[in-house]
């Protein structure tokens, strides 16, 4: 059997119907190229906050962390795909992009547009931020 380039899969998760998508093309691709998944999701800690106090908004985006985290984990299940869920803290490329270079990831999958204020005009600042610091490939789904 001849060996997938893209042993090692980190799909960003973060809630949108574009991360969603990043998770099933790698369900896909990890069930072709026997793949592991790996799924992060990164809590956005550097926002400044003036008006919310910034320990019960940082619980919040945690909570919903960990309920996308648990959605998409189900959903890969359902595809017969088995994967590991990871939560950090901080600025999000940064984080996703320090996680893959610790763990060897081979591609990193994610969505066009995520969560961001400014997303809806551009190429997500994550994704794009990912494309051009990211060490190993990277697959933005649309």
């Amino acid at each position: 059997m001849k060996r997938s380039l893209y042993t090692k899969i980190l799909v960003c998760c973060d809630g949108t119907k574009y991360s969603e998508k990043a998770l099933l093309h790698a369900c896909e691709m990890a069930k072709e190229h026997h793949s592991q998944i790996s799924l992060i999701y990164v809590v956005d800690s550097a926002i400044g906050l003036d008006v919310f106090d910034r320990k019960a908004y940082l619980k919040i985006l945690r909570n919903y962390g960990k309920k996308i985290l648990n959605k998409f984990e189900l959903i890969a299940a359902k595809k017969g795909v088995d994967v590991k869920t990871i939560m950090k803290e901080g600025k999000v490329a940064d984080q996703i992009i320090n996680y893959s270079r610790k763990e060897n990831f081979n591609l990193i999958i994610v969505g066009s547009k995520g969560l961001g204020t400014f997303s809806k005009f551009f190429l997500g600042s994550v994704s794009n931020k990912l494309a051009n610091k990211s060490l190993c490939s990277i697959l933005i789904v649309k």
